[in-house]
């Protein structure tokens, strides 16, 4: 009998000992494929092993992209920082069309996230003024010193104040000199000699009539006889012109050398405006063109003006030449040394092909566009740039009449372009040409887990889910897209759920449908 019940037991361990290994292996085996898209662990997509297609030919790898869509890549397999496996790529999978280079595909809901905008291209008049900045400065060509040729005493100011005005021969001042007394005290001695000689000698008449002469001539290269009138043994100087005293240096009673300066007058009724272009935009410039010309002293008001010189001269520090303009002043508004905001127009008045500034993107050496395909597409397109106005620039070449470009946002979708030309680079040529077949359908999952959260504003949900084979993902939690809110509706947080989602690429993993799993299946998971 003991026998028997020795056979009897160990017939027991040996099938409680099976049970367990067949309850082991279904734990920790890898699950089969299914035909709503998920794989085991050891099989691709398409149900066989990873590299080969049904039998065929082995796959050509391409290279491993990161499991949650960040721009990172390996020729290699590894493992990010969570521990998922990076996934295969492979040539036959296909891509966007033999010239979408770089082609982003953004969906609806991310295009109102990020804020797109978008705007035509079209033929406009552009104001592409060259703007500098200047100063008033007066006309070199309108200005007048009053310096006396001989040497003296002021004797009387008849204009004693810097910023007086003058007039065309009002008298600035008396001056007493003995070297021009005693020249008019010959002069005069000379005349009645010539005067009294009569029919005398011959040549005492000559003598006066030389010494006479003399006179005059010294009187003459002093300016004496057309700048000055004699009032007893003083000579009083009067305004060569109309205008203002910009520089008095006379004081009564003071001694003047030959020479010095002792009145600068200027006429105002024209000024000159000094601007300095950069070294880029002098070829921009020609003589003759119109200008306007803004002062801060008076906002709201501009003053015409026209380029009449550029100087041969560059500033080596600033990289600058100056452009004289000059405009008039009958008002008196303008005065030296007033800051300037000059437009110079180059642009003319033909229509040009142009879109807005800030749908250009450019690094320095590379200026694109980002042109609207349709359905979500969005392509950059190297332009040529022409001039820049104040609110639009002129394309050259690249954009058509009508293009759509994006205006708004154009940052964030050129990163995701520059990523996927980036990713593009890894693949051979002869796996660019079978990838020209037209875009891929998007991969569909389904997992179970739990509802955490719901945000309807943004239409997404996190979700715990269970482990993934097929995208390698271990059971972690994370946020899907909605591909829309009635897909959630009915669902509370923290409720057990089935459900399918989509790769839709870039990172975009959205849920398609949620079934609300029974309490006790979620948990045997």
């Amino acid at each position: 009998m003991n026998r028997h019940l020795s056979l009897a037991i160990v017939a027991i361990a040996i099938a409680a000992g099976s049970g367990a290994g067949y309850w082991f292996g279904s734990r920790h085996a890898a699950p089969p494929a299914v035909a709503d898209g998920t794989a085991g662990a050891r099989l691709d997509e398409s149900g066989a092993a990873p590299g080969t297609t049904d039998g065929k030919a082995p796959r050509k790898l391409l290279y491993y992209r990161n499991p949650m869509g960040l721009p990172d890549t390996s020729p290699e397999p590894k493992k990010d920082s969570m521990g998922m496996d990076y996934i295969a790529v492979y040539a036959d999978e296909g891509g966007d069309g033999p010239d979408d280079s770089g082609v982003v595909k953004v969906s609806p809901a991310r295009l109102q996230t990020l804020g797109v905008k978008t705007a035509r291209a079209e033929m406009t008049m552009l104001d592409a003024a060259l703007r500098a900045v200047g100063r008033v400065e007066v006309d070199e060509r309108r200005t007048h010193d009053v310096a006396p040729r001989f040497e003296g005493w002021i004797e009387r100011l008849y204009v004693n104040a810097t910023g007086d005005p003058v007039r065309q021969g009002q008298p600035l001042f008396s001056v007493y000199s003995p070297e021009l007394v005693s020249a008019q005290k010959e002069l005069r001695i000379a005349e009645e000699l010539e005067r009294g000689a009569g029919d005398a000698d011959p040549a005492a008449r000559a003598g006066a009539r030389r010494l006479a002469e003399a006179a005059r001539e010294r009187l003459r290269n002093w300016k004496v006889g057309a700048a000055a009138g004699k009032q007893g043994d003083t000579v009083v100087f009067a305004s060569p012109a109309s205008g203002v005293v910009l520089e008095k240096k006379a004081v009564e009673g003071m001694r003047f050398m030959a020479g010095a300066v002792i009145y600068r007058i200027a006429d105002l009724a024209s000024v000159w405006v000094i601007a300095d272009v950069y070294e880029k935009d002098l070829a921009r410039v020609k003589l003759g063109e119109a200008a306007r010309v803004v002062i801060d002293a008076f906002p709201g008001q501009h003053f015409d003006a026209r380029v009449t010189y550029l100087y041969p001269t560059l500033n080596a520090a600033t990289r600058t030449t100056p452009v004289r303009l000059e405009l008039k002043n009958h008002d008196g508004l303008l005065r030296p040394g007033m800051f300037a905001h000059v437009e110079i127009a180059t642009a003319g008045k033909a229509a040009r092909l142009t879109v807005p500034k800030s749908a250009v993107i450019d690094s320095g050496d590379r200026q694109v566009v980002l042109l609207v395909l349709g359905e979500g597409k969005y392509k950059p397109q190297a332009v040529q740039l022409g001039l820049r106005g104040r609110d639009a620039v002129e394309i050259l070449d690249g954009v058509q009449v009508d293009d759509q470009v994006v205006v708004a946002a154009n940052f964030l979708i050129d990163a995701e372009s520059n990523l996927k030309a980036a990713l593009a680079t890894f693949t051979a040529p002869e796996a660019k040409a079978a990838a020209v077949k037209g875009a891929k359908a998007a991969k569909a999952y389904q997992t179970t887990g739990s509802l955490d959260s719901l945000d309807v504003a943004a239409n997404t949900v996190s979700v715990t889910h269970e482990p993934i084979p097929a995208l390698k993902w271990p059971a972690m939690t994370m946020e899907f897209g909605l591909a829309s809110p009635e897909v959630a509706k009915g669902i509370a947080p923290g409720a057990p759920i089935r459900f399918d989602f989509e790769d839709r690429g870039d990172g975009e993993f959205v849920i398609t449908r949620i079934h609300q799993a029974p309490k006790a299946q979620h948990e045997a998971h």
